[in-house]
């Protein structure tokens, strides 16, 4: 069995990896360190620099994720700025953001960034597409799962117990990674 160290803190992204990984025969190895964020410009270069930084601090190869909320009407903001957002602001603060605004259409992107030790970083993207609730609810989840609804749906997020909440991601960029690793070692 193949292994991949994932640098994450978030269980919920570990939780995932594992899920899809599990179908290529992959081993999801947890490490968490701490990586400094740099103040950029996309998601993707925020992904690509803490790959690369996470795989020179533990000189192996490496899987680092950044993801963000992206929200059309607000130029897509917060995109980088998500978690200082959420931890300022909070879904209220983009809720009275939103006030009167009619295109509710959001997004998160997900940027997988796959650094060989020494070699260029690989990425894979994902792109989970809703619109943002006009008002907080349900009771799962955290951060803006209480005002994200995801398309095809009429309730937020935090509506849906852990079982069913993963399921409206877009996991394609674990699939692609997984196809990527599969393919590279054949």
């Amino acid at each position: 069995m193949r292994e991949i160290i994932y640098v994450t803190g978030n269980k919920y992204k570990l939780f995932a990896a594992k899920r899809i990984f599990e179908s290529f025969n992959i081993k999801v190895i947890n490490k968490i360190i701490d990586c400094p964020e740099i103040q950029a410009d996309t998601i993707k270069e925020v992904a690509i620099y803490s790959s690369i930084y996470a795989s020179n601090y533990l000189k192996s190869s490496v899987l680092k994720n950044d993801s963000g909320l992206e929200i059309r009407a607000l130029n897509n903001f917060p995109s980088v700025y998500t978690r200082y957002v959420e931890e300022t602001l909070s879904e209220d603060g983009i809720l009275k953001l939103m006030l009167g605004i009619e295109d509710r259409y959001a997004y998160f992107l997900e940027v997988l960034a796959y650094t060989e030790y020494g070699k260029e970083t690989v990425i894979f993207i994902a792109k989970t597409e809703g619109s943002i609730a006009y008002e907080k609810s349900g009771d799962y989840g955290w951060g803006y799962d209480k005002i994200f609804i995801p398309k095809g749906q009429i309730k937020p997020l935090a509506c849906f117990n852990d079982d069913e909440r993963y399921k409206f991601w877009d996991d394609s960029a674990y699939i692609k990674l997984g196809k990527y690793l599969t393919d590279k070692n054949n």
